[in-house]
Order: structure tokens, then sequence, then C-alpha cells
């Protein structure tokens, strides 16, 4: 794969060097038509397309990482897509669900709590990139699946 497309692939078509602010938050927005696309699957099927779509933003954060020379530059943003997807997996795509499961989502990723911070900091490479927002994205899901009873 050629740098300039890891790049275009790596920053969500671009997005993540077109928003004038939070490329995290516009990265994480691209999540949500992920989300909806496997929504039909039953939960194996989205945990396993989950796991193949995170080693890809892996494979492809590494390369755009290389062609951009820093470790997880801020406009990195396949790594919000495939978390916010993974939060949302498994729970009702009704509007308030969406952005519960958004809010849920930018709350872990941004504040990055034990372990997903240890994740971050000592994890190099796409793997580094992807994994601290696989982490976030987890935390995320099954924080709605402990409010989800409330509500």
């Amino acid at each position: 794969m050629r740098e300039g497309l890891a790049v275009w692939l790596a920053t969500g078509f671009g997005i993540g060097r077109l928003a004038p602010f939070a490329p995290g938050t516009f990265g994480s927005l691209l999540g949500l038509p992920l989300a909806l696309a496997l929504h039909p699957l039953p939960l194996v099927g989205q945990g396993v397309l989950l796991v193949a779509a995170f080693a890809l933003a892996a494979w492809i954060s590494g390369r755009a990482e290389r062609a951009l020379g820093s470790h997880d530059p801020s406009q990195i943003v396949i790594d919000e897509i495939c978390g916010m997807a993974l939060a949302l997996a498994g729970h009702p795509l009704d509007p308030g669900w969406l952005v519960a499961g958004f809010v849920a989502f930018r709350f872990f990723d941004i504040l990055k709590p034990w372990p997903i911070r240890l994740l971050d900091r000592r994890i190099p490479g796409g793997i580094g990139t992807v994994l601290d927002d696989a982490a976030a994205g987890l935390c995320a899901n099954l924080a709605l699946v402990l409010v989800r009873p409330l509500l």
C-alpha cells in the first residue's frame, strides 16, 4: 500500500486533516455509519468484523505514522472510527443510543482512564494507536450495558 493511500485511509478519508478542531471527535462520527452497517449482523459476526477492522486499522495506522513521522498523530482517526463502532455493537441504534454511545466513547477516549492510558503510552506503532481506542470502545460498550436496564 502506498503511503499516500495509507494516510488518506488513516485520516478518515482526509477528515482528520481537514477538521478545524477535535479531529478525533469528527473521526468518531465516521464510526456511526460503520456501526449502522454492522448492526444487522449477529453479535458474533459484528465481533469478527470489528476484530478484522481493528487489525486492518493497526496496519494502516502504522504505515501512516511512518509517512507522517509521528506516533499517533491527532489527524489519524481510523482508530476512533473502529472504536466508535465497537462502543455501539450489540446495542439498539435509535438516536438516544447513538448519542449515549458517542458520548461514552468520547469520554473514555479523551480521559483515557487506567488501563487505557497504559495502552496508549506503552505500546508503539499502529497497534498502540488502535488498542487504546479499542479499549475505550469496549469500556463505552460496557457502560451502555450497565445503564441499559435503567433506561
